[in-house]
Order: structure tokens, then C-alpha cells, then sequence
């Protein structure tokens, strides 16, 4: 099996894509921290929890919507339902399964917790690219995103 060669504009988009998640990530980080907020991963949780029907979510599908392990949403929703920001309700089609349910503080928190985030993102964001820009990488961060989700590609077969 020979390499195939990667060219330069390719490995320069793949490296501004880490750089830039970590920059952003980092920044939305320190912002929470600066106003006595929890992290950006609870946020994430938070979220993903808000946009379903009834805002709760099965355990077992919010890894698939976040970029977290099974493990480490598990060990999320503990913190968060430590901290009164969800609860857990057995799932009544699958005596295995529970859903994370948003409560009442929950709501609350991601209130406060999008003041920060959507300044950051103004910040950080909105003052560097325009419209155009924001619409173009867009497309091809889904394209990536679409990309990744796909089973891998079959070798050719030789018969």
C-alpha cells in the first residue's frame, strides 16, 4: 500500500481547525471561569439535553451528540445532577436505559451561561469573519463532520 501525498493547503486547513478549536474552546473556558461558571463540557451537556422533545435526552444517545465518550457523559450527568442542573428518569420502554431531564435550574443555568458564551463567540467569531465566510466554513465543516460519520470506505476487490 503506497502514501498518498497530502498537499500543503490540505494539512494547513487540518492544522487552523485544531488551532482554532483550542483557541475558542480555551477562551470560552476562561470566560466561564472568570464569571463563576462551569465549564464549556457542561454547557455542551446542557444543551444537547434543551434541544430535545420534552428537554430530556437518553444517556445512551447524548455521547453520540456530543464529542464525549459513553463514560464521560456519565460521569457529566453525575456532576450535573449533583449539582441540581439535571435528573435522571428511567426510561419506561427500557428498564435499562434513563433519560437526563433539564430542570427548572438547568434552564437557568444555560441562560447565564449564553451570556458568556454568545460574547465570546461575537469576540471571537462574528468581528472575524463575515457572513459569507461563516456561511462557506460552515458547509465545509459539515462536509467533514458528514465525512467522519461514514463507515470506512471497502478495498477494491483484486477478483
Amino acid at each position: 500500500m503506497s502514501q498518498v501525498a497530502i498537499s500543503a493547503p490540505h494539512l494547513d486547513a487540518w492544522r487552523g481547525l485544531l488551532n482554532a478549536h483550542a483557541a475558542l474552546t480555551t477562551r470560552v473556558d476562561a470566560a466561564f471561569a472568570e464569571a463563576d461558571l462551569p465549564p464549556l463540557t457542561w454547557y455542551d451537556v446542557l444543551w444537547a439535553v434543551r434541544k430535545q422533545e420534552g428537554k430530556r435526552a437518553r444517556l445512551s444517545g447524548l455521547a453520540d451528540d456530543l464529542t464525549v465518550s459513553r463514560g464521560g457523559v456519565t460521569k457529566l450527568v453525575d456532576r450535573l445532577e449533583r449539582a441540581g442542573l439535571l435528573v435522571r428518569e428511567q426510561c419506561p420502554e427500557d428498564r435499562r436505559g434513563s433519560y437526563a431531564v433539564l430542570t427548572v435550574e438547568g434552564e437557568e443555568m444555560l441562560r447565564r451561561m449564553w451570556s458568556v458564551y454568545s460574547r465570546v463567540l461575537r469576540e471571537s467569531v462574528v468581528e472575524h469573519l463575515t457572513r459569507e465566510d461563516a456561511e462557506i466554513l460552515a458547509e465545509a465543516l459539515n462536509r467533514l463532520s458528514a465525512s467522519g460519520s461514514r463507515a470506512p470506505v471497502p478495498a477494491a476487490s483484486t477478483g
